[in-house]
Order: C-alpha cells, then sequence, then structure tokens
C-alpha cells in the first residue's frame, strides 16, 4: 500500500557532494516524521537526520555542519544534501517515515529499500 523508493546514491571522492532523494507513495493520508537512517557493513543501523511535519530537524553528531535533510510535504519527499562527504560515510542509506495511510486507523513507520553511497578516500 506505501512504497518509499531512494535514488541519488553512488560513487564520490572524499570532500565531494551526492543529494539523496525519497519519495513516498501509495494510499497515504498524512506523513509525521521523515528521517535518513544509514548501515555499514557490519554496523547497526544508525539515525543520520530527521525532520518534523513542521520541518524541525535532528541530525547525528558525526553529520552535523554537513548534511542537510529537507522536505516537501505537498509532494511526499524528503532528501538529504551530503557535503564534504567522508569515507567513513560510506554505506547504504535509508529512507524512513511515519506514516498514516487511509483505512488503517494506526501510523506505522515504513522503509525504503536503500542506496549506497561509498566514499574513497
Amino acid at each position: 500500500q506505501v512504497q518509499l523508493v531512494e535514488s541519488g546514491g553512488g560513487l564520490v571522492q572524499a570532500g565531494g557532494s551526492l543529494r539523496l532523494s525519497c519519495a513516498a507513495s501509495g494510499s497515504i493520508s498524512r506523513i509525521n516524521y521523515m528521517a535518513w537512517y544509514r548501515q555499514a557493513p557490519g554496523k547497526q543501523r544508525d539515525m543520520v537526520a530527521t525532520i518534523g511535519r513542521s520541518g524541525s530537524t535532528n541530525y547525528a553528531d558525526s553529520v552535523k555542519d554537513r548534511f542537510t535533510i529537507s522536505r516537501d510535504n505537498a509532494k511526499n519527499t524528503v532528501s538529504l544534501q551530503m557535503n564534504n562527504l567522508k569515507p567513513e560515510d560510506t554505506a547504504v542509506y535509508y529512507c524512513n517515515a511515519d506514516i498514516l495511510v487511509y483505512g488503517m486507523g494506526r501510523w506505522a513507520p515504513y522503509w525504503g529499500q536503500g542506496t549506497q553511497v561509498t566514499v574513497s578516500s
């Protein structure tokens, strides 16, 4: 009923930039928070950035001042602008959103399939 699709990953040299995008589609009544997480090989999935419906943001300390999260409520999209990328940013990046689906009567978290970001030194 609901699908989150990420795009924009790839290979970049250290110091470079990438922009990730995620579009939510389906029987969506309303979206609460939207977020980006990442998971490096052999590590747990960690929060990178979150954004509330009103635009309030929160970032992991490791990406503050380098990454910027934004969203378009009309289009049900969330983006992550990543600047000054470092090799330690290499991971699979996942889009996450708290969504109220028509007819469900409750909020539920949804995840995208992930997009690979690789930063070479």
